[in-house]
C-alpha cells in the first residue's frame, strides 16, 4: 500500500513539473517567464506591464504597445537620478596601502574626486582641488543587452545562473545581490552594499563589478580564463552591450561643463525656444497696442468730423 501511495505521489510530482515546464509564446515575442499551465497552455508575463498573457490567443494592442515602448528604452525602469557612468575609462590611479582608491586623483596638474569604485564624481579641476572624503558607492547597476533571439530566456534560470556565478566566481555574499531582473532583451543586476553592512572579510561590490565587466567583455582578469560562458538552460547567450551605473551615498558634484554635447544641445534648443516665444509675445502685444491706438485716433477724427 505504501509502495502504491509513493508511486502515485511520484506521478503527481512529475505531472506538476511537466505542467510548469518552460514554453515559447508563438503569438507574442515581447514576453518573459513563460510556463505551461495545467491545461497545457503557454502562459507568460508581458514585458513592461507584468500582465499575464495567454499565448493561445492574440495579446491586446495596449500590452503590445507598452512592451514595445519599454523595449525601445535603454532600460526597463528609470535609473536613480544620481546614477552615473564611468566616462573616463582607464587611468593610472593613486592607491592607499590597503588597495583602496585615494579620494583625490590627478593626471599631471588636472585633478578630480572619485568614489570607492574609482569613478570620477566631480568636474576636473587644478591641483588645488580638495576631496575631503572617499565617498562610498553603495549601489552598482549592471545592465546588459543580449542579441536578438527567437524566444526569450527563462527568467528564473537566468537569475539562478547569474546569482550562482557572482557568489561562486567572485565570492560575493548573496545578500549583496539585491536583484537580477530580465526583460527581453535586457538583463539588469543590482548589487547593493552599504558601509554599515560590509564586514571586514566581505568582497567589495566595486571589485566584483569590475571583474564581472571584464569577464563579459572577454578581457578576464583570471589567469588562463577567457571570461564567462553565459549559458541559460544549455543555450549560449551572446551579449551585445554592457553598461555599469554607480550610485554613491552622497550625490556626485557635476556642473554643466560635464554634460554630454547631446544634453547641452537639448538645453540650448529649449532655451532658444523659450526666448523666441517671449519675443513673439512681446511683438504681438506691441502690434496689438498700435492697432488700438490707431482705432482710437480714427474714432476721434470721426467725432470731430461729425461735430463740425
Amino acid at each position: 500500500m505504501k509502495l502504491l501511495c509513493g508511486a502515485a505521489l511520484l506521478l503527481l510530482c512529475l505531472a506538476a513539473t511537466a505542467a510548469q515546464s518552460p514554453c515559447v509564446c508563438e503569438k507574442n515575442k515581447r514576453v518573459t517567464d513563460c510556463r505551461t499551465d495545467g491545461s497545457g497552455r503557454c502562459i507568460c508575463q508581458a514585458i513592461g506591464s507584468g500582465a499575464t498573457v495567454d499565448c493561445s490567443t492574440l495579446t491586446s494592442k495596449c500590452l503590445l504597445m507598452k512592451a514595445e515602448v519599454m523595449g525601445s528604452k535603454s532600460g526597463r525602469r528609470e535609473k536613480p537620478k544620481d546614477a552615473f557612468e564611468d566616462t573616463d575609462g582607464l587611468y593610472d590611479p593613486e592607491c592607499e596601502n590597503s588597495g583602496a582608491f585615494k579620494a583625490k586623483q590627478c593626471n599631471g596638474t588636472t585633478c578630480w574626486c572619485v568614489n570607492t569604485a574609482g569613478v570620477r564624481r566631480t568636474d576636473k579641476h587644478d591641483a588645488d582641488l580638495k576631496c575631503n572624503q572617499l565617498v562610498r558607492t553603495m549601489w552598482i547597476i549592471i545592465e546588459m543587452r543580449h542579441a536578438e533571439r527567437n524566444a526569450p530566456l527563462n527568467a528564473e534560470s537566468l537569475k539562478k545562473f547569474f546569482t550562482d556565478t557572482i557568489t561562486s566566481r567572485y565570492q560575493l555574499d548573496g545578500r549583496y545581490i539585491a536583484n537580477v531582473l530580465y526583460e527581453n532583451p535586457l538583463i539588469t543586476i543590482d548589487l547593493k552594499q552599504n558601509a554599515s553592512q560590509k564586514l571586514a572579510g566581505d568582497v567589495d561590490i566595486a571589485d566584483v563589478a569590475y571583474y564581472f565587466e571584464k569577464d563579459v567583455k572577454g578581457q578576464s582578469i583570471f589567469h588562463n580564463n577567457a571570461g564567462i560562458n553565459i549559458s541559460i538552460d544549455n543555450e549560449p547567450v551572446k551579449l551585445e552591450k554592457t553598461v555599469v551605473y554607480y550610485v554613491d551615498e552622497i550625490a556626485p558634484e557635476f556642473s554643466m561643463k560635464s554634460l554630454t554635447p547631446g544634453v547641452i544641445a537639448v538645453i540650448v534648443v529649449v532655451l532658444v525656444a523659450i526666448v523666441a516665444a517671449i519675443v513673439v509675445l512681446v511683438l504681438t502685444r506691441r502690434r496689438k497696442g498700435k492697432y488700438v491706438k490707431a482705432e482710437v485716433k480714427e474714432m476721434n477724427e470721426m467725432h470731430r468730423g461729425l461735430n463740425a
